[in-house]
């Protein structure tokens, strides 16, 4: 353990997220380790506490949830890659005086979804939604080999404006340096990624047809956090086959997974697990940069804190 390790603080940065079980989860594993460490709440409703919050750096690590990626993304000296396809940052730790600001929702919900069963290799793919959490979703899927992604938004050149932008973002990355193998069997490299899938956009309504084809739907906007809200596009559409997943967990079962389960789809799970998935990847970034050793697997690390959340999902 270095001495940046002792007596660290660590916070989940939103607005609201006093349903979170961000805490329990790192907590669970701190204390596991013997880590004199605390993980709490960062409520803000305001940006601008948020802002001042992030700029006092007084953490180790922040989690950021809805609505302040993009400010964390702005706040972070030192960006990955993850952060900058997505333009939003979801982890931010501090180093040396800087702020190095990363994005695991993608590689957590594919990770969940993968341990769930799902295999990502030539399907058709549908991530609904155009903030940081949809992109690091598309951008993952594409690593993992799904052969056409299409994102969705309620304005179909809202969809064709972040999508490109997108792509403008990734084919730079891509060709700065020198590729890297992928990082396993089935999987793309970086490059890779950016040449060898379809990327579509369109609206819920335009989009109606793929919506029915595809193998893979991901809500990744807000909708579904309130128990009241509707699902994001006409569930009328789904299919037995089809993989439904929501990367909301709060409100429990949304519309969208009663629906897909009611449509008698291959699977339909809520975000309890991908939040999981992120948090085990979320971890392991912290632990790297702090220079502390944790002794587990990915596999152990994922059931001490889907267990310490109560969550009701597949375990490693």
């Amino acid at each position: 353990m270095t001495e940046q390790s002792e007596g660290e603080r660590l916070y989940i940065l939103g607005h609201p997220v006093a349903h979170s079980k961000s805490p329990v989860m790192y907590n669970a594993l701190y204390e596991r380790l013997g880590l004199p460490w605390t993980y709490a709440l960062a409520d803000f409703a305001e940006l601008d506490d948020a802002r001042a919050f992030l700029d006092a750096r007084e953490f180790l690590s922040v989690n950021i949830t809805t609505p302040y990626k993009p400010l964390a993304f702005q706040a972070a000296t030192r960006k990955a890659a993850s952060a900058q396809l997505a333009q939003g940052a979801n982890v931010l730790v501090r180093k040396d005086g800087q702020l190095i600001g990363f994005n695991t929702d993608g590689d957590g919900c594919v990770k969940f979804l993968e341990l769930a069963g799902v295999n990502f290799r030539g399907k058709r793919v549908v991530v609904c939604g155009t903030g940081p959490t949809a992109l690091s979703i598309l951008h993952a899927c594409a690593i993992a080999g799904a052969d056409v992604l299409l994102l969705l938004s309620r304005d179909k050149e809202r969809a064709r404006s972040v999508l490109d932008a997108y792509l403008e973002r990734f084919g730079k990355l891509a060709n700065a340096t020198i590729d890297f193998p992928a990082i396993k069997e089935g999987y793309r490299s970086f490059r890779e990624a950016y040449t060898k899938p379809t990327f579509k956009f369109g609206s819920y309504t335009t989009s109606t047809g793929a919506l029915g084809s595809a193998d893979i739907i991901i809500n990744a906007t807000p909708v579904g956090m309130k128990p009241d809200d509707p699902a994001p596009f006409d569930t009328g559409l789904l299919r037995p086959g089809q993989v439904v997943m929501d990367a909301v967990y709060a409100s429990g079962r949304t519309k969208l997974v009663t629906d897909a389960l009611q449509a008698d789809c291959k699977a339909a799970f809520n975000g309890g697990g991908m939040l999981v998935a992120q948090a085990v990847a979320s971890a392991l970034i912290v632990s790297d940069i702090a220079e502390v050793e944790i002794p587990y697997s990915e596999a152990e690390l994922f059931n001490l804190m889907a267990d310490a959340a109560g969550f009701d999902c597949p375990r490693a």
